[in-house]
């Protein structure tokens, strides 16, 4: 049965720097496929400036052409913390999805937008049902798992789980060059990756080479999960 897959970040490409690939294969088993974005004001980020709906809505329209539909809160960069009204937001925006399987940032990292994303995330989550009104539809996912969000940013990511990419890598890299064009307001050039993408081939391979493929994302289950061997 199709089942609703969640990937939860700060901005706009958090998820799809992080677990694109994973993603990507989900839509090519049918599954339905959420990114929920909590940053959707970037009218304080430099490189938005006079351009932030321009980036929204192509960040929605890239992503729904490789499967994925993309939400955005109304939260801004550096300026929201995990807060009663914070976390009944991203409760709310969660009772609506009705995910699955939900993936949140690791949260230990340099950017305090991401630590807060994920505490947030994570709170709502789990405990999304005492956050809302009473009566209010909640449905709490089979599994949460935690990603990383690369070079620079996550800190102490220790992964308990591997997921092959490979054969989704092109598109996943694909996805992530678009919104670093899009961001920059330039054509995208497959030809000529920028740091973004240069950084997540580097992660993929690393993370492949642990676990024996090509390409692969890592993650660590958010709690502990039986599983069938056989």
């Amino acid at each position: 049965m199709a089942k609703t897959i969640l990937g939860i970040g700060a901005h706009y490409d958090d998820c799809v720097f992080g677990i694109a690939g994973t993603l990507l294969g989900a839509v090519r088993k049918n599954h339905r496929v959420v990114i929920l974005s909590l940053i959707g004001d970037y009218s304080n980020w430099k490189p938005a400036q006079g351009r932030q709906q321009e980036i929204v809505q192509g960040t929605i329209d890239i992503s729904k052409e490789y499967g994925a539909e993309m939400r955005f809160l109304n939260f801004a960069g550096t300026k929201y913390e995990v807060t009663e009204a914070s976390k009944r937001s991203v409760a709310e925006a969660i009772a609506e999805i009705e995910p699955d399987i939900a993936f949140i940032l690791w949260p230990h990292d340099s950017h305090s937008d991401h630590e807060a994303a994920s505490r947030l995330s994570k709170i709502a989550l789990h405990h999304g049902d005492r956050l809302l009104a009473p009566g209010h539809r909640f449905k709490s996912p089979q599994q949460v798992c935690q990603y990383d969000n690369g070079p620079r940013h996550t800190v102490g990511f220790e992964p308990d789980t591997f997921v092959d990419i490979s054969n989704d890598w092109r598109q996943a890299s694909e996805w992530l060059g678009r919104l670093m064009a899009l961001v920059r307001g330039q054509p995208f050039d497959p030809a000529n990756p920028d740091g973004a993408m240069q950084a997540k081939e580097a992660l993929a391979r690393y993370r492949g080479q642990t676990c024996g493929v090509r390409y692969a994302e890592a993650f660590c289950a958010a709690n502990a999960y039986p599983r069938e061997l056989f």
